[in-house]
């Protein structure tokens, strides 16, 4: 390290030739926030100075831009359905160059086996992928998930290499009842950092879930949450994913004084939407093209994440700094056209330059385990035809709990195709405990078919949606002879199904490949009617999450967030 440091410092005095030298420059200053003119200096992957020099290899820019490395603050890999390797080829070349992952979806079905496997998958790669350690797992004790990670359990990790923290405290009102095995996590954290997830959370409830650690929220969906979160000092991720999409509502509360506080994630994004759209370089498009300044974009997009998570060698382009580094032709149009990583050229022209070989991961195969389900299990039985529907908004993960009149017969629920209301399934999948939840949906608008999953966050149970009982029986079928996955199914026929064998959550085929089948399935349910503006996989996914307001639905029955208890689906005056 002596010899590493020493080769830098005289490298930056000028009195040897550095490794890698790219010349002629412009170069995103996040500190002064300016465009400087000039070389930049890379010896043993670092930045050795700013200014005019000379190197072994030298590479000519001819007057482009040079930004630091993108950093995602808050992601779950698995919501690609790809594993670590595969994700780092696709994301690389859109200028990601560290990630902040909350492996939480994987440590639900396989718990500290799940975290293990993205941590060594993720090793040696193009990408550096930190970890915060998940706190909820399960999200609350409302649902059954495939492992249970106590406080005792997490600190066996909490102070391995790439381990920052603790992820995603999803469990809000057990922070702010002091809950034991809560505070007991939050302790075995220590002083590493505390990541948050309390939409709605105001006043002094807000205080006390402050005052217990926690630094960040991605979880804002208006300016007055954001405000009031960075005022009580937090830092506010402003997330831009496939289902909850927030940016273009929080950036016209981002001003100049309260920018420093304000960084970028994509927290759950499908693959064609990182292929079609981009990883965090699109959230620094969409933040340009609403009104900020492209440089502040570009400086919360890397400096702002790298301080909040306390990875000090990244996030600018400065001696000493990590050799993070993209060109692109103007920071206008913010398209990346080469990428560095530790000095390295890894991407050009949106092509990864790099491979990767997948890991051995045998501990987190087959992980579906169904007890057998009937027909008769899915029937609603109703004690009043006035019941509790799930109400889907567009493009949000949060639901409204909606009061309607359905149709029965012999007091069970009966479909009527002229009402968009449909069935919900949630199956427990881990233990085959045999535990088979229903509820209602409406804005789904999916007519003569189901459609199935074992991506359901965060316990991942399988869950289905449809308008009859008999392609719904069909497709959890499906699911639990292929060992997980999705799947779409109409009038008796299976239409579509994309295996998911690591965990029943990732693909173990290229994110180019899950692409092309997300894409055929997706065209599939938008034929067959599904509303336009929900992404209906990663919708039906977290409509069992029950820390997202306000109606959602688990394998042990339909749950009101806001009340944070079960109710009955008639409504009985």
């Amino acid at each position: 390290m002596i010899d590493d440091l020493r080769k830098r410092i005289h490298v930056a005095a000028g009195r040897i030739d550095a490794d890698l030298v790219l010349k002629n420059g412009r170069i995103v200053d996040v500190f002064s926030e300016k465009i400087i003119e000039g070389d930049i200096a890379i010896v043993n992957g670092r930045i050795g100075g700013i200014g005019e020099y000379s190197g072994k290899e030298e590479i000519d820019l001819e007057g482009k831009y040079v930004a630091p490395g993108l950093i995602d603050g808050h992601v779950h890999i698995e919501s690609s359905m790809v594993t670590p390797g595969q994700f780092s080829r696709i994301i690389v070349p859109h200028g990601t160059t560290t990630i902040i992952a909350d492996p939480h979806e994987i440590a639900n079905v396989c718990g500290l086996d799940g975290i293990k496997y993205i941590l060594e998958e993720s090793e040696e790669i193009s990408l550096d992928v930190f970890v915060m350690l998940p706190s909820c797992v399960p999200s609350t004790p409302f649902e059954n998930s495939g492992a249970k990670l106590s406080a005792k359990e997490l600190e066996k990790m909490i102070n391995m290499d790439r381990v920052l923290g603790l992820g995603e405290l999803m469990d809000y009102p057990g922070v702010i009842g002091g809950n034991e095995e809560v505070l007991q996590k939050i302790k075995i954290a220590g002083n590493k950092i505390k990541d948050g997830h309390g939409p709605n959370i105001e006043d002094k409830e807000l205080n006390a879930y402050v005052t217990s650690g926690i630094k960040t929220e991605h979880e804002c969906t208006t300016i007055k949450e954001m405000e009031d979160r960075i005022r009580l000092g937090m830092y506010v991720l402003v997330r831009e994913g496939s289902a909850a999409r927030n940016l273009e509502v929080l950036v016209k509360g981002i001003t100049e004084a309260n920018s420093r506080r304000i960084l970028f994630c994509t927290d759950d994004r499908h693959p064609e939407d990182i292929l079609n759209d981009g990883h965090i370089d699109n959230n620094v498009r969409l933040a340009i093209k609403n009104g900020i300044d492209p440089i502040a974009a570009i400086k919360m997009a890397s400096l702002n994440g790298a301080e909040c998570y306390r990875l000090y060698d990244r996030g600018a382009i400065a001696p000493g700094y990590m050799a993070d580094l993209i060109v692109m032709d103007n920071i206008e149009e913010f398209k990346v056209e080469k990428v560095f990583k530790r000095g390295k050229l890894v991407a050009k022209n949106g092509k990864a330059l790099f491979n990767v070989k997948p890991k051995e991961c045998s501990k987190i195969m087959n992980r579906v385990n169904l007890k057998e389900v009937n027909k008769d299990m899915l029937k609603i039985k109703l004690s009043s035809p006035i019941v509790n529907v799930m109400r889907l908004l567009p493009h949000s993960l949060v639901t409204q709990k909606v009061v309607r009149k359905v149709d029965t017969q012999g007091h069970y629920f009966r479909y009527n195709h002229m009402l968009d209301i449909l069935k919900l399934v949630v199956v427990e999948r881990h233990k085959a405990t045999g535990n088979v939840a229903l509820g209602l949906v409406e804005n789904f608008n999916l007519k003569e078919g189901a459609i199935a999953s074992t991506v359901a966050h965060d316990s991942h149970n399988l869950i289905a949606v449809g308008d009859n009982d008999e392609d719904i029986l069909l497709a959890i079928e499906e699911l639990g002879k292929i060992g997980g996955g999705i799947t779409i199914c109409s009038k008796g026929n299976i239409l579509k199904t994309l295996p998911l064998p690591i965990g029943g959550l990732i693909s173990d085929k290229t994110l180019e490949e899950v692409s092309v089948q997300l894409k055929e399935m997706l065209k599939i349910a938008y034929n067959m009617g599904v509303n336009k503006d929900i992404d209906p996989f990663m919708t039906l996914a977290f409509l069992a999450l029950p820390v997202i307001p306000e109606l959602k639905l688990t394998d042990l029955g339909l749950f009101d967030v806001t009340k944070f208890d079960f109710i009955d689906i008639s409504v009985n005056n």
